[in-house]
């Protein structure tokens, strides 16, 4: 082949590998709205493990039950960033195997296709794992003063006066 030719091929190539460039993109920007959600999980749970100790009976029952909340919080957030992370490979060896087909001229259209559409689908499962976590963490929100017995120690304020 002349290497006019090469070169429109390559081209060619490149803009195909456009589009799964910006999907990676965009789960990239996922990856780290999970890995923040994450974090912020662990950092809940570490907070709540320190009171634990040191907490009264009812208090301490109320919060074995936000731990066991936040632990499949955390699992369910986990496995969506795994899921999302193998999209993201996946969709990287769709362009390594597009560029591959290009230079050594291979028939990868069936390749390209399988590879893409398990992309695909992990990457909805991911999200699903997402919506599923940001569900659970809305399940339990209290929007509003705390039950006496659910209020730690240092919460407790003095009464306002009204003078």
């Amino acid at each position: 082949m002349p290497e006019s030719e090469q070169v429109s091929t390559i081209a060619h190539v490149i803009q195909l590998a456009v589009a799964p460039v910006f999907l990676l993109s965009g789960i990239a920007a996922l990856l780290n709205v999970l890995t923040n959600r994450l974090n912020r999980i662990v950092d809940r749970a570490r907070g709540l493990e320190a009171e634990l100790p040191t907490a009264a009976p009812g208090r301490a029952e109320t919060l074995g039950a936000s731990l066991v909340r936040l632990s499949r919080r955390a699992r369910l957030i986990s496995l969506g960033i795994g899921l999302c992370t193998a999209s993201a490979i996946l969709i990287s060896c769709v362009v390594i195997v597009l560029f591959v087909d290009s230079v050594f001229g291979l028939r990868t259209a069936a390749v390209v296709a399988t590879l893409f559409i398990v992309a695909m689908t992990a990457l909805t499962v991911g999200l699903v794992c997402f919506l599923r976590e940001v569900h659970l963490a809305t399940l339990h929100l209290r929007i509003g003063a705390p039950e006496p017995e659910n209020t730690p120690p240092s919460a407790v304020l003095a009464p306002v006066r009204k003078d």
